[in-house]
């Protein structure tokens, strides 16, 4: 996809500090680090959000973010890492992607970027876990 900027990198005709690379996955620097070593997992085919990636390749994306991860913590010294997926909400580039960012304790980052919010009560849990159990229900059986 011409207009997708990791389309572009994956292409070669941006560049980017490319840190591993197979005929499936990219993995490259983030330009605007949390910390340095901050790196995006992307796949090679366009695919614009999470809901587009076969349960295969995401496997493989799952595979190669705890391999980054372990990478971090021998390579960087981090004590950890922090993997995360905008899925359309805060998806700053429409082609699905992991970030995967060392971390150290004490580096500054607190928990998630947005404000926690508590169920109502017991029973509003209870009809959340319900809805999500249902849905995963159907989803297995399709």
């Amino acid at each position: 996809m011409t207009g997708c900027i990791f389309c572009q990198i994956i292409a070669g005709t941006i560049p980017a500090s490319i840190v591993f690379e197979n005929s499936t996955l990219v993995v490259f620097l983030d330009h605007r680090p949390l910390f340095p070593g901050h790196c995006l997992l992307v796949p090679r085919q366009h695919l614009a959000t999470l809901v587009d990636v076969e349960p295969e390749l995401f496997a493989l994306l799952s595979a190669q973010a705890r391999q980054l991860a372990i990478a971090m913590e021998e390579a960087l010294e981090a004590q950890g890492a922090f993997l995360a997926i905008n899925n359309r909400v805060s998806q700053s580039v429409p082609h699905v992607h992991i970030h995967v960012v060392p971390r150290t304790k004490g580096d500054g980052l607190k928990g998630f970027f947005w404000p926690r919010q508590k169920y109502r009560g017991p029973e509003h849990m209870e009809e959340v876990r319900s809805k999500l159990e249902v849905g995963l229900r159907k989803l297995q059986q399709s």
